[in-house]
C-alpha cells in the first residue's frame, strides 16, 4: 500500500513540482517509509528520492531541481523487497524512449515475471516488483521503437502488460517526451482516480492529475473526474504531441473522456471486474476520500451502524458506560456505534501526532514499542467504567494488547474490545503488509479465545458480510471486493497454499528484519550521481542527502 500521483499541466513554461509535493503530503498516509518525485523538462528527468516522510525528504534545494511542467510522485509503504532507499520510487529506465514509474500494490507472479525478463535481456537490479513492472511495461512499449508513438501503442503495451502481471496494482509512469500513462489492475484492487483543471496560465488549456485517492483533488486544486476503471488504461500526451496522439490515435476504439480534452482512454483487458480492496475502506484511505464512488467517511458511518447491531445481537447495551476509540481511524465509526447503542460517546485516548502510523511500521518490536508512545489515557473517561474500545480492526493484536491494559491501568472496571472489521485469519498478497498466517492474532483462535489473550473482558467483531453492506450502502453500484483477508478468497485466483508459505518465509517479521539490515549494509557506499543515456532519450538526474546518494536505475 502506498501512494502515488501524477501531474501534467497545459503551461508548459511551468513546474509541477509543488502540486506533487503537495499531493504527496496529503497521500502521506499510506506510506511513511521513503517518498519520492520525477519531473520532466525539455526531454530530461529531473528525481529526488530517499527514506523519509515527504516534508524531510524534499528540501528547497531540491524542489529547485525538480523542473518541468510534468512529474510523478510516490510515497512507499514496503511489503515486497526491502525498505532500501535504492528500491524507493519513482524508478527509471531509459529503454525505449525513458520512462519513469512508480507503482502501489503487489504483483503476485513474481518468479515468473522474473525469469522472463531475465530471458529477455532485461537485468533487475533489485528485489522490488515494481522494477519488474518497469521492466514489463517498458519491454512492450519498445516494440513501437522506431515510430511515432501514439495512443494505440500505449493501450497495446498495457494490454500485454495486464495479460502478464498478475495482482493488485495502480501504476502512473511518464513516457519521455510523450506523456503521462496510468492503468490499475483488472480487479481494480487498488485505488486509482483522475481529476482536471482549467489551466491559470495565459495559454489555457487543461491540467491533468491522477492520485491514489480523490482527497489530492481536493488538496491542489482540481475537480475529481471519476475513478479510472478496473484494466483502463489514461493516456494523456504532451502538449507538444497531442496533435500527434490524435492524428496516431484514429476514431477506431478509442473514447475521449467527457470533460478533459486531449485525455484518452481504453479499456485493456477483456476480463476485468471491479473488486476493490475492503481494507481500503476500513483502514487505509483518508475519510475524506472517495473510493470507487463510495465516501469513505460514510462507509464508516455504516460500519458503526452495522456493529452495534452485531454487539447488540449479543449484548446488553447497558452493560457498557461509555465508548470510546482508537484514534484516528476508528472515531467515525464508533462514534455512530455510540448513538446506536445509546451510549455516551468519549474520547478516552489522546494522541501523539508525530508518531508514524504504528500498523505500517516495519516489525513486530518497533509496532509495540510505539503504541504507548503514540497514545496517552484521559484517567476520568475510564476510573470506574465498563468501557466499549471500538477499533476499525485488529491484525496483529499489538496494539490492541496494548490499549486494553491501558484502559485497565487507567482504571476501568471491564474492558469491552471491538473491531468495525471482521476476524483477520489470511495473509494479504495485493499490497498490504500482512504476509503470515502465524502474526495474525485472529488465526485459529475463537472470539473467546482472542479476548483471552488480548486481555479484555469480551471481543466482539463485525460480520463479513455487514462490512460488505455497509461499503455498499455508501455506493450501491459496488457488487465485489477483495476481501482476502478475511475470507481467504483470493480474487486473482492463482494463491495456492504452497505461494502463502514462500510468502511466509520471505516476508515475516525476521525476514524482514534481515534485509533491512542488509540493504543499509548495501547503501552505505553512496555519492552524488547523474545518469544520461545515449542522448536520444533524456536522462535523469537524482539528488540525495548531504551524507550521500544514488544514481537512478536503469533496468
Amino acid at each position: 500500500m502506498c501512494g502515488i500521483v501524477g501531474i501534467l499541466l497545459a503551461d508548459e513554461t511551468s513546474h509541477a513540482n509543488q502540486l506533487i509535493f503537495d499531493a504527496l503530503t496529503a497521500l502521506q498516509h499510506r506510506g511513511q517509509d521513503a517518498a519520492g518525485i520525477t519531473t520532466c523538462s525539455n526531454g530530461r528527468f529531473f528525481a529526488r528520492k530517499d527514506n523519509g516522510l515527504v516534508k524531510d525528504v524534499f528540501q528547497a534545494k531540491d524542489m529547485l531541481l525538480l523542473t518541468g511542467p510534468v512529474g510523478i510522485g510516490h510515497c512507499r509503504y514496503p511489503t515486497a523487497g526491502t525498505s532500501s532507499c535504492t528500491e524507493a520510487q519513482p524508478l527509471y529506465t531509459n529503454y525505449p524512449f525513458g520512462i519513469s514509474l512508480a507503482h502501489n500494490g503487489n504483483l503476485t507472479n513474481v518468479e515468473e515475471l522474473r525469469r522472463a525478463v531475465m530471458s529477455e535481456g532485461r537485468h533487475c537490479n533489485t528485489d522490488s516488483d515494481s522494477e519488474l513492472l518497469l521492466n514489463v511495461f517498458a519491454e512492450e512499449l519498445g516494440r513501437a521503437r522506431g515510430r511515432a508513438l501514439g495512443p494505440e501503442d500505449i493501450f497495446h503495451a498495457v494490454t500485454h502488460v495486464l495479460r502478464r502481471c498478475v495482482g493488485g496494482y495502480a501504476v502512473v509512469a511518464m513516457v519521455n517526451g510523450h506523456g503521462l500513462v496510468a492503468f490499475r489492475d483488472r480487479w481494480g484492487i487498488r485505488p486509482l482516480c483522475f481529476g482536471t483543471r482549467a489551466s491559470p496560465g495565459d495559454g489555457g488549456g487543461t491540467d491533468y492529475t491522477v492520485a491514489s485517492e480523490s482527497v489530492v483533488m481536493d488538496m491542489v486544486g482540481f475537480d475529481l473526474v471519476r475513478d479510472v476503471a478496473p484494466g483502463e488504461c489514461i493516456f494523456i500526451p504532451l502538449a507538444a504531441g497531442a496533435a500527434a496522439a490524435t492524428a496516431a490515435c484514429g476514431t477506431a476504439a478509442l473514447r475521449a473522456a467527457a470533460a478533459p480534452r486531449h485525455l484518452y482512454t481504453r479499456q485493456c483487458s477483456d476480463a476485468a471486474v471491479l473488486s476493490p480492496c475492503l481494507f481500503e475502506y476500513v483502514y487505509f484511505a483518508r475519510p475524506d476520500s472517495i473510493l470507487d464512488g463510495a465516501p469513505v467517511y460514510e462507509a464508516r458511518l455504516e460500519m458503526g451502524v452495522a456493529l452495534a447491531q452485531r454487539i447488540l445481537a449479543t449484548r446488553d447495551a447497558a452493560e457498557i458506560d461509555v465508548v470510546i476509540p482508537i484514534p484516528d481511524t476508528a472515531r467515525t465509526s464508533a462514534v455512530q456505534c455510540a448513538y446506536a447503542l445509546n451510549r455516551p460517546y468519549r474520547e478516552g485516548f489522546i494522541k501523539n501526532r508525530y508518531i508514524a502510523r504504528t500498523f505500517i511500521m516495519p516489525g513486530q518490536a518497533a509496532r509495540k514499542k510505539t503504541v504507548r508512545l503514540k497514545l496517552n489515557t484521559i484517567r476520568s473517561e475510564f476510573r470506574g467504567k465498563n468501557v466499549l474500545l471500538v477499533d476499525d480492526s485488529i491484525v496483529r493484536g499489538t496494539t490492541s494488547m496494548e490499549l486494553v491494559q491501558m484502559a485497565r491501568d487507567a482504571g476501568a472496571r471491564k474492558v469491552f474490545f471491538s473491531s468495525a472489521a471482521p476476524p483477520v485469519r489470511h495473509p494479504n498478497v495485493y499490497g498490504i503488509d500482512i504476509p503470515t498466517k502465524t502474526e495474525l492474532v485472529a488465526h485459529g483462535r475463537t472470539e473467546e479465545e482472542i479476548a483471552q489473550w488480548l486481555g479484555a473482558d469480551w471481543v466482539c467483531y463485525q460480520d463479513l458480510a455487514e462490512l460488505e453492506q455497509a461499503v455498499r450502502r455508501a455506493n450501491p453500484r459496488l457488487q465485489g471486493f477483495d476481501s482476502s483477508c478475511f475470507s481467504g478468497l483470493y480474487v486473482t485466483g492463482d494463491i495456492t497454499e504452497a505461494y502463502l508459505s514462500e510468502l511466509h518465509a520471505a516476508r515475516n517479521d525476521l525476514a524482514l528484519a534481515r534485509k533491512r539490515a542488509d540493504s543499509v549494509a548495501a547503501v552505505s557506499i553512496s555519492s552524488h550521481t547523474r545518469c544520461d543515456d545515449d542522448g536520444v532519450n533524456g536522462g535523469i538526474v537524482t539528488t540525495t542527502a548531504d551524507s550521500g546518494s544514488e544514481g537512478g536505475t536503469s533496468p
